[in-house]
């Protein structure tokens, strides 16, 4: 049956196609066909130059975003500490991936919301308003992101980048960071999120092995080599998991780790 209607479709536009040549001079039918160009035109001013830098500008943001979001916030330490949770468990496919990036995506987004708003108060505002200039706006964004990476980056990490990159490490208490480089301090907090979020995957990972531990040893007590410890375990481990509550203890965790959450 399908068949026959894709041989119905396929014959009603050969049929089209076809009859104007069939049909005479006066009778064919006029039947518009788009063109599609793909070209570069002179520039009439330089503000056309300019816009179509702006425009250039904002797509190179847009498809660094992502590497942006990964950079800047909290989102690495959390996505690592919810795969640990999965993988201590032992569900390789439950919850699944897209359930996990969701949820470290909005938990992300409640973290960040201060310095958000912070930025949104007194760089995006106003210069949507007119009130600043962009070089302004600019100070107003990058301040409250740096205030919040200086605050939760280590200064081991933060001395290995400095070294790094030829400059001398802050003196002093409170340590002035104002004289370390954006380029130098970003991956100094990347190093940081994941030293953090690899110490909380440990801890999580500690009360899972011990219940591997348990299993195993007494099924071999019991002469049960053949059966793997693995489908005994996972059940246990998933009741201890539901009983401890334990996304309720995971995620307030990583909220402690970045507000003071009680």
């Amino acid at each position: 049956m399908n068949r026959r209607i894709f041989s119905l479709i396929l014959v009603i536009i050969i049929f089209f196609i076809t009859l104007p040549a069939f049909a005479g001079p006066s009778e064919a039918p006029m039947i518009p066909v788009p063109s599609f160009q793909i070209g570069f035109t002179p520039a009439d001013n330089p503000q056309d130059v300019a816009l179509s830098l702006q425009i250039l500008a904002l797509m190179t943001v847009l498809s660094v975003a992502p590497a942006i979001l990964l950079m800047l916030t909290s989102f690495t330490r959390v996505i690592i500490v919810l795969g640990f949770v999965q993988r201590a468990i032992g569900l390789q496919q439950t919850p699944p991936q897209q359930v996990i990036s969701g949820l470290a995506l909005f938990l992300t987004l409640f973290i960040m919301m201060p310095t958000w708003t912070n930025i949104y108060d007194n760089a995006l505002a106003p210069y949507l308003a007119g009130n600043i200039s962009s070089s302004e706006a600019w100070d107003g964004t990058i301040k409250p992101v740096r205030s919040f990476m200086e605050k939760y980056t280590n200064e081991g990490e933060l001395s290995l980048m400095v070294s790094a990159a030829g400059l001398e490490f802050p003196e002093g208490s409170p340590r002035n960071y104002d004289d370390i480089p954006t380029r130098v301090l970003i991956p100094a907090f990347m190093l940081s999120e994941l030293k953090t979020a690899f110490q909380m995957g440990i801890v999580i990972f500690i009360p899972f092995i011990v219940v591997d531990m348990i299993v195993s040893s007494v099924l071999l007590a019991m002469g049960m080599m053949m059966l793997p410890p693995m489908m005994i375990s996972l059940p246990f481990k998933i009741l201890l998991f539901v009983m401890a509550d334990g996304w309720n203890l995971v995620v307030l965790s990583v909220l402690k780790s970045y507000l003071n959450v009680s």
